[in-house]
């Protein structure tokens, strides 16, 4: 593994670290969404059952002890529940567009690492390369021992196949987060005329529109 790495260089030492984080970010999103999703399934039926009495203070309760795109937007709701409808939607509108950045968070330098890993192998392969080809020209054309390439040639390689193992599954990933902010952002589009109803009396809209997973 020393041996490894010392023949990528800076190069796949940098494209290491790249892993790491992008390993990071991953588990942290699919953690996030998976919280988000329980969260909004389990809320539901307290919400509900709390807004059919009209208990709106334990709605309110229940919404910020657990904080999550849904109870965000059903906060907001219930807070401006004594206006107009157009009030109240405008007003969820709003508070559901402040949850995209929330729910893009880390989106952003997971695609950027997905990008930049396998020009970094790239580079690796250039340097190593050229380090070759130095080697090379430092004896004029003959070398009795094929193993003072190695270090360069070893470089070029290593580093190409580590940004391609690391690029590969950052692409996928980042695709599949993307994916899922999307769906949650139409899912919570969706929740506003939902939301709206409920607050002017008519509960049964958030049961028949159970959330569903995209």
């Amino acid at each position: 593994m020393v041996s490894m790495f010392a023949s990528g260089g800076v190069v796949l030492v940098l494209i290491v670290i790249l892993s790491v984080i992008a390993t990071a970010i991953i588990i942290e999103r699919m953690l996030f969404f998976r919280r988000i999703k329980s969260d909004e399934e389990q809320l539901l039926t307290r919400l509900r059952a709390a807004l059919q009495k009209h208990h709106f203070d334990e709605a309110l309760s229940i919404c910020e002890a657990h904080p999550s795109p849904f109870t965000n937007l059903m906060r907001v709701g219930i807070e401006h529940r004594s206006y107009s409808e157009e009030i109240i939607k405008t007003a969820i509108t709003d508070a559901a567009n402040l949850e995209i950045p929330r729910m893009e968070r880390y989106l952003s330098p997971l695609g950027t690492i997905a990008h930049i890993s396998p020009l970094l192998g790239l580079l690796g392969t250039v340097t190593g390369n050229i380090r070759a080809f130095g080697v090379l020209g430092d004896f004029a054309g003959s070398i009795s021992d094929p193993s003072l390439l190695a270090r360069g040639i070893a470089e070029a390689l290593i580093t190409t196949a580590a940004g391609i193992i690391v690029s590969i599954p950052a692409i996928v990933f980042y695709n599949y987060l993307v994916n899922r902010v999307n769906h949650s952002i139409i899912r919570l589009e969706n929740r506003v005329s939902d939301l709206v109803l409920v607050l002017k009396g008519a509960p049964d809209a958030v049961q028949a529109t159970a959330p569903s997973e995209r």
